[in-house]
């Protein structure tokens, strides 16, 4: 709990780098988790580089691009109605490779996290549940 209460303190103060560290150090470990647990590589296996990658993109990429794009969804569509919602959702959905790989998870968990948590905590609720995504990603983009 004190942990959760220094995050919220930190996301308070520093908005903008507590989202990208918390994209980018998510990112690195979903690589971590399909590494070690869905690879089964063992620490002598482990590919550092490639998870230094996964933190960088994070860092790099999708905090700053995610996170900017809930503050548009948020000015675009102001409000929290299941209306609200639901507008969000669609339109964050609309990009065809997404549509068609991510329809079994991403809108419920969008719906929800439009619906029911604070712009400033969407892209870490995004990044927690990316992490089982970003695992699969990084074995399906790493299979031999």
């Amino acid at each position: 709990m004190a942990l959760w209460r220094a995050y919220q303190r930190a996301l308070a103060a520093h908005p903008w780098k507590v989202q990208v560290l918390t994209a980018g150090s998510l990112m690195g470990l979903g690589d971590l988790i399909s590494q070690q647990l869905v690879e089964r590589r063992g620490l002598q296996e482990h590919q550092t580089r490639r998870t230094w990658t996964m933190v960088c993109l994070g860092c790099g990429f999708v905090g700053p691009v995610v996170g900017g794009w809930y503050k548009v969804l948020d000015r675009l569509i102001p409000g929290t109605t299941k209306l609200d919602a639901l507008k969000k959702m669609l339109l964050d959905q609309d990009y065809p490779d997404a549509l068609i790989t991510n329809y079994y998870l991403w809108p419920a968990v969008q719906l929800a996290n439009f619906y029911l948590v604070p712009l400033h905590y969407r892209l870490a609720v995004v990044q927690c549940v990316a992490v089982i995504w970003n695992s699969y990603l990084s074995w399906k983009a790493h299979q031999l």
